[in-house]
């Protein structure tokens, strides 16, 4: 049996084909995420400030703004660290809790996506039923289960990734750890944890885009059946929304783990446009085109200008 030095250590290597924009790639990025912070933010403060946000619809859109803080706070600070001049290196165990934590807020996101379709579906078709069915204790019970699905998703990809042996090259091709980077790094037999990961992170994405899919239907079939203009494009508002934020998180999946060949570059590119645009298009896509929340943002900045000033 060969023996084997094990690696403490992994060096991101960052975006591929950018040397000498460090500093360019630093502010940039700062200020997206200094923005998508804030972002979510203060629709989470209008949320929580205002009692008439205080439904299922907002309950989950409040989730959604603290996911978008948390899931772009897994990769972007640890690469505004490096693009800063500091040390590339991240611990063997921060790598594996980054790609966990990386998998696990993305795979809940999604499916809070799906219990939002869901959420829209049961007040456009069932609107007199509405309150009956979305009770709180079912709101509850349905992020507990996107909380338990995300988090053994993440499990497992974690554990089949680093199952094998690391033992030589050490520099990560990427700007952060996942599973795509790191498995070419493995000194051992990692054929099963690359099946696993494609099936696993090709089959669930698959399972929700293919639920959105059906509750999207039924909801476009409900809103050709009302009469007036008016009503169309109200029901219409309530949801387009949440079809634009979900675009934005199902392409990039898309176009990442399904590739045959994958470009680095390429890679790079969608990864960020996923990890660190899309949370902050989020906050601006539901500001934009809710007028709920836009009111409530304009108490925010009300009270905000009156403490302030």
């Amino acid at each position: 049996m060969s023996n084997y030095t094990l690696l403490n250590e992994f060096i991101l290597l960052g975006i591929p084909q950018t040397e000498g924009l460090e500093t360019l790639l630093l502010v940039v990025f700062s200020l997206i995420y200094l923005f998508t912070l804030l972002g979510n933010l203060l629709i989470l403060t209008a949320i929580i400030s205002s009692s008439a946000l205080h439904t299922p619809m907002y309950f989950f859109l409040g989730l959604l703004s603290i996911f978008d803080i948390l899931f772009p706070s897994v990769t972007c600070p640890k690469m505004l660290f490096y693009l800063s001049g500091q040390s590339r290196a991240i611990s063997y165990a921060g790598c594996a809790a980054q790609l966990f934590f990386y998998h696990f807020l993305g795979c809940t996101e999604g499916c809070l996506y799906s219990v939002m379709a869901y959420d829209r579906f049961v007040a456009i078709c069932h609107p007199l039923r509405y309150m009956l069915i979305m009770k709180p204790g079912v709101c509850v019970g349905l992020v507990l289960v996107a909380w338990l699905v995300g988090a053994l998703h993440a499990t497992m990809l974690t554990t089949f990734t680093f199952q094998v042996t690391y033992c030589g090259p050490n520099q990560v091709g990427h700007f952060f750890c996942d599973i795509p980077a790191i498995l070419p790094l493995a000194c051992t037999d990692s054929s099963m944890a690359q099946r696993v990961g494609s099936i696993n992170v090709g089959f669930l994405p698959l399972l929700l885009w293919v639920s959105i899919s059906v509750f999207y239907t039924h909801i476009g079939i409900a809103i050709l059946r009302i009469r007036s203009a008016e009503g169309r494009r109200k029901a219409f508002s309530t949801c387009s929304a949440h079809l634009t934020a979900i675009l934005c998180a199902y392409v990039p999946v898309m176009i990442i783990y399904l590739q045959r060949t994958p470009n680095p570059l390429l890679n790079a590119v969608v990864q960020i446009l996923n990890n660190i645009v899309s949370p902050m298009l989020n906050s601006l896509i539901y500001s934009l085109r809710n007028k709920e929340v836009k009111r409530s943002l304009k108490k925010v900045f009300y009270n905000i200008a009156i403490f302030c000033f």
